[in-house]
Order: C-alpha cells, then structure tokens, then sequence
C-alpha cells in the first residue's frame, strides 16, 4: 500500500496495480523502490496508466 499525508491521503495497492505488470526481476526491484522512494512518482506513472512504459524504460537499461 501507497500512503501520503500531505493534507490528503492517497492510497494505491501496489499488488492490485502491478498484478499484470510484465516485469523482469531488475524492473521488479526498481519498481519496488520506486514506490518506497518515490511514491508520488509511482502514484503519477499509475494514475496516467503509464507503470508498465516505466518498466519497458527499466528493462532496456539493464542491456
């Protein structure tokens, strides 16, 4: 789960939001701590639909 506190609360199930994610174990652990380090990144990329070109950027890093 996704939570801030900034006024507001934004709560986002990370499992629900990545369940059909194609991910490779690298893109896995970078979306991991995208969510613990940047969670308004994470909750952005997931609002405009945008999680799995993220990890598409990921994967082609890692080559």
């Amino acid at each position: 789960m996704l939570y801030i506190n900034v006024g507001y609360m934004l709560r986002i199930d990370c499992w629900e939001a990545e369940k059909d994610l194609k991910t490779t174990p690298g893109s896995d652990c970078a979306l991991t701590s995208l969510a613990v380090d940047e969670p308004l990144e994470y909750a952005r990329l997931y609002l405009e639909g945008n999680l799995q070109m993220w990890v598409d950027a990921e994967d082609s890093l890692e080559l």
